[in-house]
């Protein structure tokens, strides 16, 4: 049995001109023999009326009540697309999380997902052609409805295709695949034919919207191939896969920029053992993501500590911050909006030197100031003032030469 997995976001499913549009791709894969696994979003902004509406009936919504609730913008998009497919004589049917069932922990609002049963799918599809699967969503070992956070619908589609062992996964969206740098910002950019897991993660984990992080996760680990399209033209599309020599003759491969940054520091905190476990391991039991992290020189027993965190964050930090002061004895906290984050990926990185030089040299030439450093094997990240951002995203686009096919090649 060939397998395919196609995946829509909300807006490939906003209305019934858009859905006859996914049912065309539908049919085309059921005319080249596979059978057809389509996973669908909402429709577009349906998922923020819900939240709306639970926050018009309750000041602090309770989270398993909204997992609950917003689950039935998937239920609505995946009976309707089912009855189109009826109309034209598909046979099919609409798949609901917990019916599979997709089992996850009950962490309500941004679930994992723990196990899937790929039998009973195997024995759905040997009765009906194409399933039409609700993404975003599963149920816990209690029998409550989860749901996998913003974005999931990718990790359910990827998940699936590993669980089936699918030919590929194909997730459609609204933009043609994925982007040397943002092509809203930098005229210049250029989509990319193939590129690496491990860089996509690192796209995806600066706040690239064109894949959710732990569905690139999802398909390194079990291997899916994974192609992003448009669902509203015929181009390939980039494929995410396994990285290959080619990719690694490309020094860098794209761009890319967080500006849902903040910078923090603690001023004038005791430079002694325990102190940085004082001021981090509360922030991180409140589940916050701490990233940059840079100590100052110690002077007469004493040292600064500057982090940054996301802006949605921010006051939940200060608030820890002052209630355990007493721990950290800091004179002052101070904290910084106007910061962004920019980064330069590669596999090339990992075998060849001079990327850190080149990036650092643009940014200087650009007069544009870095505040903070972090590196990875594969990525070199700076923060920069916010205002610098466009400029800093395209002249280090134009200093790699990530205008033209294969950008700057290592000897």
């Amino acid at each position: 049995m060939r397998i395919l997995v196609q995946k829509y976001g909300g807006t490939s499913v906003a209305g019934l001109d858009r859905m006859k549009q996914v049912e065309a791709r539908v049919k085309k894969g059921l005319a080249e023999g596979f059978k057809v696994v389509v996973v669908l979003s909402a429709m577009s902004g349906e998922t923020n009326r819900l939240l709306g509406l639970a926050r018009q009936w309750s000041a602090n919504p309770d989270l398993s009540e909204c997992d609950a609730l917003v689950t039935t913008g998937e239920q609505v998009s995946v009976t309707l697309f089912a009855m189109l497919l009826k109309d034209a004589g598909i046979k099919c049917r609409s798949v609901m999380g917990f019916q599979i069932p997709i089992l996850t922990n009950n962490n309500y609002g941004r679930a994992r997902i723990l196990e899937i049963d790929n039998a009973k799918l195997l024995d759905m599809l040997n009765e009906f052609d194409v399933l039409v699967v609700a993404g975003f969503q599963g149920v816990s070992c209690h029998g409550r409805l989860t749901t996998l956070g913003r974005g999931g619908s990718d990790t359910t589609g990827v998940a699936l295709a590993a669980a089936l062992s699918a030919d590929v996964c194909e997730i459609y969206t609204d933009v043609k695949g994925v982007y040397t740098t943002d092509p809203n910002m930098c005229s210049t950019a250029r989509k990319l034919d193939r590129i690496s897991y491990d860089e996509m993660l690192e796209f995806s984990s600066m706040g690239a919207k064109v894949l959710q992080i732990r569905s690139v996760e999802f398909a390194k680990k079990y291997n899916v191939p994974v192609r992003v399209r448009s669902t509203f033209c015929d181009d390939p599309g980039t494929l995410v896969t396994q990285e290959d020599e080619l990719m690694e003759d490309v020094l860098v491969s794209g761009i890319a920029y967080d500006k849902d940054q903040c910078r923090i520091t603690v001023f004038n905190v005791m430079d002694c053992p325990g102190v940085a476990a004082a001021i981090f391991s509360p922030i991180s039991d409140a589940g916050i993501l701490v990233d940059m992290i840079v100590q100052n020189t110690s002077r007469d027993g004493r040292t600064d500590m500057t982090f940054t965190v996301s802006r949605t964050n921010l006051e939940k930090t200060l608030e820890i911050l002052s209630r355990d002061n007493k721990d950290i004895g800091a004179v002052e906290v101070q904290h910084d909006l106007n910061v962004c984050k920019v980064s330069v990926i590669g596999v090339g990185m990992r075998n060849h030197s001079g990327v850190a030089s080149m990036m650092f040299t643009c940014l200087r030439n650009e007069n544009i100031n870095i505040l903070m450093i972090s590196t990875s094997e594969i990525k070199i990240t700076c923060l920069i003032e916010e205002k610098y951002l466009e400029l800093a995203v395209r002249a280090l686009h134009d200093a790699f030469g990530l205008d033209r096919a294969g950008g700057d090649r290592v000897c």
